[in-house]
C-alpha cells in the first residue's frame, strides 16, 4: 500500500511517520523548493509532545524543547506581575512537559528523521483525480504521482480541500497581526525558565524559552487587515504601538532583529466536519486551521497523525480507516479552533469590559484555573 503525503511540514511528516509504523509506503512531496517556516517558533503542549514519543520522534523534543517551568502574566504598563506560578502541577497530572522549540528546527529534524532525500520538493499539487483502484496528484510541473491513498497536509490554503468538500472555503481574518521572531534570551526581559506575556489594552507581548539560551518572543496588536509591512519601520512601529509599556517590553523591541522578525496578519477557517473523500483525507491546517491562540495548531496535526496510524493498525481497508480517522477527529479539532477563537477574542479585546474582567482575574489567579484549562485540552488528545 502506497500513500501520497501532500505537504512537507508538522503534519505532513507527523502522518507519514504514522502510516510508516503501519508498514504503510509514503511518498512525501513539498510544495516550496526549500521549507521556510512561517513563524520562528511554536509551543508544543504535552499532547503534541505525547505524540511526537508515540511516532518515535521524541528525540527531537528532547533536543530542541526548551525550559518552560513557570509562567505569568505581567501588567504591559507597569510590567507588574498579575499572576506567577510553577507548571511542575499541571505536568505531573499530564505527565509530559511542554516543549516550546523553534519551528524551523523541529520541521527540519522531522524532515531528517524521515529522510530528506526521499522528500520531493517543488512539487505543488494542482489537482486530484481518484479511481476505485486509488489516487493521482497532478502537480504545476506537469508531473504526475500515484497511490492508493492520499493524505493532504497542504496547509491553511489547501488546493486538495477543495477537491474533498467540494468547494473552497474563505478564510476568516481574526482581527490581530503578530509579529514573532527569536533573540537571545536575556534576564532582563524576562525569568529564562519562564513563559511570560505582557497584556494590556487588548494587546500582548510574549516571551518562550526555546533551546540554545534563545527567547521566542512575539507580539500581538488589533489591527485592520491589508496593513502594508515595512521592515525598515518595523521597530519603531512596535516603540508606536506599545508606548509606555514596561522596560522589558521596550529591551524586547531594541532586541529584535527586523529582518528575521515576522509578521502575520492571523486567520483562521470556520470548522467543518468532512475531512474525507473516498481514498483522500486532509490533516492539520487543510482540515481545521486555528488562530494561534492556545498553542494547539501543531499539537492538533500531531494528534491527526497518531489517530490515523490507529485507524490503520485496526484495519488495511483504506476506505474505512479513513472513515474511523474521520470520525475520531473532526469533533476534538472543531473544538480547538472555537477554544482558540474564543480566547482570541477575550485576549484582543473584541469586547474591552470582557478583556478588562480578564485582566482583574489575572490579579487573583493562583495557576489553579489556568492550569486546569489547559489540562481539559491536554487530556483531550488521542493519548490522554
Amino acid at each position: 500500500m502506497k500513500a501520497l503525503i501532500i505537504g512537507a511540514g508538522i503534519g505532513g511528516m507527523a502522518a507519514a511517520a504514522a502510516l510508516r509504523q503501519q508498514g504503510i509506503e509514503c511518498d512525501v512531496f513539498e510544495a516550496v523548493k526549500e521549507i521556510k517556516p512561517v513563524g520562528a517558533a511554536i509551543s508544543v503542549w504535552s499532547n503534541g509532545v505525547k505524540c511526537m514519543n508515540h511516532l518515535g520522534m521524541g528525540h527531537i523534543m528532547d533536543e530542541l524543547g526548551g525550559p518552560m517551568r513557570n509562567m505569568a502574566y505581567q501588567d504591559g504598563k507597569t510590567g507588574q506581575v498579575m499572576t506567577q506560578f510553577s507548571l511542575k502541577p499541571l505536568i505531573d497530572e499530564v505527565g509530559e512537559r511542554p516543549c516550546p522549540v523553534s519551528r524551523a528546527g523541529l520541521q527540519s529534524m522531522m524532515v531528517d528523521s524521515w529522510g530528506r532525500d526521499s522528500v520531493q520538493f517543488d512539487k505543488r499539487i494542482e489537482r486530484v483525480e481518484e479511481t476505485e483502484q486509488g489516487v493521482s496528484a497532478y502537480f504545476t510541473d506537469g508531473t504526475v504521482a500515484h497511490g492508493d491513498l492520499m493524505i493532504a497536509a497542504d496547509g491553511a490554503r489547501s488546493v486538495v480541500r477543495g477537491y474533498v468538500l467540494g468547494m473552497e472555503l474563505e478564510r476568516r481574518y481574526a482581527g490581530y497581526v503578530n509579529w514573532n521572531g527569536l533573540v537571545a534570551a536575556d534576564a532582563l526581559i524576562a525569568p529564562l525558565d519562564q513563559w511570560t506575556t505582557f497584556v494590556g489594552e487588548g494587546k500582548r507581548v510574549s516571551v518562550m524559552p526555546i533551546s540554545d539560551q534563545r527567547f521566542y518572543f512575539f507580539f500581538d496588536v488589533p489591527l485592520p487587515v491589508g496593513l502594508e509591512e515595512n521592515r525598515a519601520t518595523l521597530k519603531d512601529d512596535l516603540k508606536g504601538y506599545f508606548a509606555g509599556w514596561a522596560d522589558p517590553v521596550q529591551k524586547l523591541i531594541d532586541a529584535l532583529d527586523p529582518e528575521t522578525t515576522n509578521r502575520i496578519e492571523i486567520h483562521d477557517v470556520e470548522p467543518f466536519d468532512t475531512f474525507v473523500k473516498g481514498r483522500v483525507a486532509l490533516l492539520g491546517d487543510s482540515a481545521h486551521s486555528t488562530t494561534p491562540d492556545i498553542g494547539q495548531g501543531g499539537c492538533s496535526a500531531m494528534e491527526d497523525a497518531v489517530v490515523l496510524g490507529m485507524a490503520f493498525a485496526d484495519t488495511q481497508d483504506i476506505e474505512s480507516a479513513l472513515q474511523a480517522y474521520q470520525s475520531k477527529r473532526h469533533e476534538r479539532a472543531k473544538d480547538l479552533v472555537l477554544k482558540a477563537r474564543k480566547r482570541c477574542d477575550v485576549t484582543h479585546g473584541k469586547n474591552m469590559k470582557v478583556t478588562q474582567a480578564w485582566y482583574d482575574e489575572l490579579k487573583q489567579e493562583q495557576g489553579d484555573n489556568i492550569m486546569a484549562g489547559l489540562k481539559e485540552t491536554i487530556i483531550g488528545g488521542p493519548l490522554g
